[in-house]
């Protein structure tokens, strides 16, 4: 595994991920007949907080991001891309686990909603993450924080 650091996020890292994002997210919404190119970018554009959302750098270099929404009953985890020629190297484990911890620490549940069909389902129920509903196009899965050692 290449050595990883994840920094918070800031306005400039807008256009890169969003390009990040189509990149990542092409071949499934295509499998799904949902990919329309500039649709794929403004849905981050329009969603985008930069005081939730890490960059992801790999040796030093852009390689992803992920972000962790608050809300009223868990945090959602969200926008968690990694480069294609990363992806199986373990990051993407390793930065989905340090986030859980963080959230395992506070008591706080987490949520996630992942394409139908996806290959990264796999790596969230490897983390405990279980399903709580689907539809043809999505799977909502949650986390309950593991329970603190006595």
């Amino acid at each position: 595994m290449a050595d990883w650091e994840i920094r918070p996020a800031s306005m400039t890292d807008l256009e890169p991920l969003a390009e990040l994002r189509a990149v990542v997210m092409r071949a499934d919404l295509e499998r799904l007949g949902r990919y329309d190119e500039q649709r794929v970018r403004q849905r981050l554009r329009d969603r985008f907080a930069p005081a939730h959302t890490w960059v992801i750098e790999a040796a030093g270099a852009f390689a992803g991001c992920v972000a962790l929404r608050p809300a009223a009953d868990a945090h959602w985890l969200e926008h968690f891309y990694l480069a294609p020629h990363l992806q199986g190297s373990g990051i993407g484990g390793a930065v989905l686990r340090e986030l859980l911890e963080r959230c395992d620490r506070d008591g706080t549940p987490v949520r996630l909603q992942v394409l139908q069909g996806s290959t990264a389902r796999r790596l969230y129920e490897r983390h405990g993450f279980t399903v709580e509903t689907e539809d043809p196009v999505d799977v909502f899965m949650l986390r309950e924080p593991a329970s603190a050692a006595p």
